[in-house]
């Protein structure tokens, strides 16, 4: 199949590109390179069946595919927060511009939503039938409910206009080709602990995350995206949960770093629970999780290692 990926040079569809190319697929990469990066595809660019197109999903775009797959919207704090109101029309209307192609092409769209459309939750763990707790007005905002509306506009045009849909909502993701400086845990800690800088833990540590190694992920959006029984949205993550203290001290372990860990306040509206109800997936899609978090952190402190090196 010809398959567009919107956000292709991102962390995520970068791997997701590799793995399609790797099926036989032919694979567009359309990218802005807001958050995605060059050196997430470099080795692809000269694959006969990879192309690259720099493009903002925000403006409409023709193209003729058999697939597409959403993935284009900052999706770390800082990155998002940047430009609230970018963030927030890359959600609206990228989906609306990829819908609009489905439509066109009779082509299959995949949404890449996220765990946050449930906000700080008050369920524990979340099921897809939760309808969240989240703040419409704050500073997470632009993310959370952009992603909420894009939710909506697949459902909308699946119904009323027949289109072939599929959505997932990410747990906490990480693995190599992570951006250093996208203010997540994973990367945050992983790159304080190799330079030998103080970790700094927001609150007390408490708080929890679920951590999902970016390979189970993208098995994870290719079974969703070739069955027939469901559209979504489907819940995808480790239901391994753990603590953020706990986190900086496995990053500290297998690093051998001697960084001191220090306390900083909690962000607005940052969520204190977080782990996904896997059990759709489970069953529909035959799909869980195979890497531990010690497993999964041994390659991206790898990455990140090489990454410091060159810089």
């Amino acid at each position: 199949m010809r398959i567009l990926i919107t956000g292709g040079a991102g962390f995520l569809g970068s791997h997701l590109s590799d793995r399609l190319l790797a099926q036989g697929h032919e694979v567009v990469c359309m990218d802005n390179f807001f958050t995605g990066r060059k050196r997430n595809i470099r080795h692809l660019l000269e694959h006969p069946d990879f192309e690259l197109l720099r493009h903002d999903v925000i403006d409409p775009f023709k193209i003729e595919v058999d697939q597409i797959y959403n993935l284009a919207c900052p999706a770390s704090p800082i990155h998002y927060q940047f430009n609230a109101i970018k963030t927030i029309k890359t959600s609206v209307m990228g989906a609306i511009n990829c819908l609009g192609l489905a439509k066109r092409t009779k082509a299959r769209v995949f949404q890449a939503s996220t765990s946050e459309c449930y906000g700080d939750p008050s369920v524990h763990p979340q099921p897809e039938q939760y309808w969240g707790n989240v703040n419409p007005i704050g500073i997470r905002s632009c993310y959370d409910e952009g992603k909420r509306c894009a939710e909506t506009l697949f459902m909308d045009y699946h119904r009323q206009n027949d289109v072939d849909i599929r959505i997932v909502r990410i747990f906490n993701t990480y693995g190599p080709r992570m951006c250093p400086d996208d203010g997540r845990v994973v990367s945050n800690f992983i790159v304080q602990a190799l330079r030998g800088d103080a970790i700094t833990i927001y609150g007390e540590g408490q708080q929890t995350r679920s951590f999902c190694y970016c390979d189970d992920l993208i098995s994870g959006f290719l079974k969703l995206m070739n069955q027939e029984e469901i559209i979504g949205p489907v819940n995808m993550g480790n239901p391994g949960e753990f603590t953020i203290l706990e986190l900086a001290q496995k990053v500290i372990a297998q690093t051998g770093s001697s960084s001191k860990i220090i306390y900083e306040s909690l962000p607005q509206d940052d969520p204190k629970q977080r782990q996904p109800d896997i059990q759709l997936a489970r069953e529909k899609l035959n799909w869980e999780p195979t890497l531990n978090l010690e497993e999964g952190l041994k390659p991206t402190i790898e990455y990140f290692d090489q990454l410091l090196s060159e810089s």
